[in-house]
C-alpha cells in the first residue's frame, strides 16, 4: 500500500513540475507527505500531508516547516530541524535571527 501511495506522490509531483510553483512552505506539500508517509506509514503519513494542505492558505505566511521527528498535526516548531532544513534550503550560508 506505502509504494502505490508513494508512487501516486511521484506521479503528482512531475505532473505538477509543469506549472509555476506557488508554494508557501518548504519542503513542499507533496514533498512532506512522501516524507511523512515513509516515516509513519500509510494512515499517519497522509493525516500529516491532509493536516498541511489544509494548513496552506492564503492568511497563512508559510516558511520552512520540515516533517517532525514525532509524530504531529501541527506545524513543526522544532528550532534545531527548522535550522537543518533552512540549511538545506537556502545553503551553508543561512543565518537564523
Amino acid at each position: 500500500m506505502q509504494a502505490l501511495v508513494l508512487r501516486l506522490i511521484r506521479w503528482y509531483q512531475r505532473f505538477s513540475a509543469r506549472t509555476p510553483s506557488h508554494c508557501r512552505y518548504y519542503p513542499t506539500c507533496s514533498h512532506y507527505t512522501q516524507t511523512a508517509v515513509q516515516r509513519f506509514g500509510v494512515i499517519r503519513g497522509l493525516l500529516m500531508g491532509t493536516s498541511r494542505i489544509l494548513r496552506c492558505q492564503p492568511f497563512i505566511k508559510g516558511g520552512i516547516d520540515p516533517v517532525p521527528q514525532h509524530f504531529s498535526l501541527c506545524r513543526n516548531k522544532n528550532v534545531t530541524e527548522i535550522a537543518k532544513a533552512s540549511e538545506k534550503y537556502y545553503g551553508e550560508t543561512a543565518q537564523q535571527n
